[in-house]
């Protein structure tokens, strides 16, 4: 499966609770399980499904995060993700950058490399969207920087 890059620069392609990864109550139940034991968040199994925040709302969607402040800036500014926002990276996003280190610090035991693979990893955002957002300044001054033309 190839990258899909939410638009806070989640990785939904390797998010176990992304509908194109998610087999049914196992993965919810492990979802669930390893957001309690890395992030102390619990996340009822029913709701351990999504569609990805690129979905369209109006469509019968579930998101992990349904009320996510970040998907709701990025569609009202009509942009592909936050690396394309004049603001990048603003206080509402870095809240929500997960970085490696600063979980593993935070645990008082080893967390093996799968876990790492599951957990962490599709939610290291800021190394993505920072490369996005160095190819968006490059692009010529006066070029649009949502995903329209208006």
């Amino acid at each position: 499966m190839k990258d899909i890059i939410a638009r806070c620069g989640y990785r939904c392609n390797l998010c176990l609770a992304y509908r194109e990864n998610n087999r049914g109550s196992e993965d919810q139940v492990r979802f669930s399980d390893g957001l309690m034991k890395y992030y102390g968040y619990y996340l009822p199994i029913e709701k351990c499904f999504c569609d990805g925040c690129l979905a369209k709302d109006g469509d019968a969607i579930q998101l992990v995060d349904p009320g996510c402040k970040v998907r709701a800036c990025v569609i009202e500014k009509d942009l592909e993700n936050c690396a394309c926002c004049d603001d990048y990276p603003c206080d509402m996003l870095k809240a929500k950058f997960i970085h490696g280190d600063i979980v593993m610090k935070k645990l008082e035991f080893p967390m093996p490399p799968e876990d790492y693979d599951i957990f962490v990893k599709p939610y290291e955002s800021q190394a993505v969207l920072d490369a996005i957002h160095a190819r968006v300044k490059k692009r010529k001054p006066g070029r649009p920087r949502g995903r329209k033309n208006k």
